[in-house]
């Protein structure tokens, strides 16, 4: 086990990480200046494509739908949340923190631990969030999160088990949130438009 921050990071991710980041290093320049946009970018991407499949759910869906679309998006700032709190339990430290050439334009500063990697969780979870919402277009998401992760390694900001971790986090977690609240959340939207109904009827006799 190699030893850095106050966790022990397996010896087949610190060699698979050397392994990524030295293929990283000796890529052309464009390959490299994508890579360091697309690290960023493709959340932003996950995000679009959520929007997409959440909005016409949101539109012309049903309390079912609609409840849904307005529930995944809290379960995807909660995986966030656990993804932030298991950082200062296992206090990580960054791979980069060694003399490493990396792709990255810096290291995160000391502090920012790596296990698990942020990204890697809200792309899992904006993936889960919109295959929930549109099978096609989540079946566009997972591929992009799956790259996502993987260019954190790329870039070296990340073990690969950090953002393993990551994925498996935001995609359990947005899942088990958005089963477990979409059909109480279609309840009370259900009542609510019951609500809605009635209220002409009632002035209407008045």
């Amino acid at each position: 086990m190699n030893h850095t921050g106050t966790t022990d990071v397996p010896d087949i991710s610190v060699e698979w990480y050397r392994d990524v980041v030295d293929v990283a290093s000796d890529s052309p320049t464009p390959v490299q200046w994508f890579a360091a946009h697309f690290t960023e970018g493709a959340i932003l991407l996950l995000g679009a494509l959520f929007l997409l499949a959440a909005a016409p759910r949101l539109l012309r869906g049903g309390p079912a739908e609609r409840a849904v679309a307005l529930v995944a998006p809290v379960a995807v700032v909660l995986a966030y949340g656990c993804s932030e709190g298991l950082k200062t339990v296992f206090d990580q430290d960054r791979p980069c923190r060694d003399a490493v050439r990396i792709v990255a334009a810096q290291c995160p500063p000391a502090g920012d631990w790596s296990f698990p990697s942020n990204h890697a969780t809200i792309a899992g979870a904006l993936a889960v969030a919109t295959l929930l919402c549109s099978r096609r277009l989540g079946l566009l998401a997972a591929p992009l999160a799956l790259l996502a992760a993987l260019s954190r390694v790329f870039v070296g900001v990340h073990y690969p088990h950090d953002v393993a971790a990551g994925l498996l986090l935001g995609a359990a977690a947005t899942l088990t949130v958005t089963l477990l609240a979409a059909r109480p959340t279609a309840d009370l939207l259900n009542r609510r438009t019951d609500r809605t109904t009635r209220l002409p009827v009632t002035a209407h006799r008045r």
